[in-house]
């Protein structure tokens, strides 16, 4: 398998496997969105972590793939593959990515859909699709400037270049740095604190939160008024007020 998914403890981890840089060809990309549902439906996994081992995340598209690839093809494999992607941003739970190493072009658009971003000390991260007569066809065009702004990212996808962690963390693409050799722990420990919480009310935070990214105020408004009220017919809600209440603040228990 190219792809794996394990589960420990409420934490899916959906890594890849395709040394030696995890090049993301049409079979990888099919399965992290098999993968990615499975993720969305079973309720033993609250929290998810991205990952591409020790050494890379994934360095980009398989390029020798592509290549032999007509226009016809492509617009079948460009809708897949942003499916795919997109399989993994909607995953109704927390999802962390674990950076390590290279995540160039496909690689940083899939670290792109994740909800927080934990980076090595020795990462790098990067569009480098202009280099190739392209520009970025998993989602990096959209996500990227959504999360860093507008010319933060036309200055990555136009020049191509590739940014450290420490830029990385100043332009916002990534959320922490820290030593390589705890990247994937501290990304277990992020999850494992989110594993704990009312599940409903995280997947109502994150899907508000990234509806609302989508569209006007007022629409993200309706989405958000429109879970708050659900949540009151919850045991997560009820648990949690009955805790504040007869414990005080932050005492709640949702497992």
């Amino acid at each position: 398998m190219t792809v794996h998914f394990e589960v420990s403890e409420g934490i899916g981890t959906l890594r890849l496997d395709r040394p030696p840089m995890n090049a993301l060809n049409v079979a990888v990309q099919d399965r992290i969105k098999e993968l990615a549902e499975e993720a969305g439906r079973r309720e033993d996994v609250r929290a998810v972590i991205l990952y591409g081992g020790e050494k890379v995340f994934a360095a980009g598209a398989d390029i020798k793939e592509m290549r032999d690839m007509d226009h016809a093809a492509m617009v079948v494999r460009a809708r897949a593959l942003q499916e795919s992607f997109t399989a993994v941003a909607r995953i109704p739970k927390p999802v962390v990515a674990a950076v390590t190493g290279y995540a160039l072009g496909g690689g940083c658009e899939l670290a792109l859909c994740a909800d927080y971003r934990i980076a090595a000390d020795n990462a790098k991260l990067g569009q480098p699709e202009i280099l190739l007569g392209l520009i970025p066809g998993a989602g990096g065009t959209q996500r990227l400037s959504r999360l860093i702004g507008p010319s933060r990212a036309k200055d990555l996808i136009f020049t191509g270049r590739q940014v450290r962690a420490e830029e990385a963390l100043s332009l916002g693409l990534v959320d922490r740095v820290v030593p390589a050799a705890e990247v994937y722990e501290e990304a277990r420990a992020w999850a494992a604190r989110l594993v704990r919480g009312p599940a409903l009310a995280l997947r109502a935070a994150k899907e508000s939160v990234d509806a609302g990214l989508e569209t006007d105020i007022e629409t993200g408004l309706t989405v958000e008024r429109n879970w708050f009220a659900g949540l009151f017919a919850t045991e997560d809600r009820e648990r949690g007020m009955r805790s504040f209440v007869e414990e005080g603040p932050g005492k709640a228990k949702f497992l």
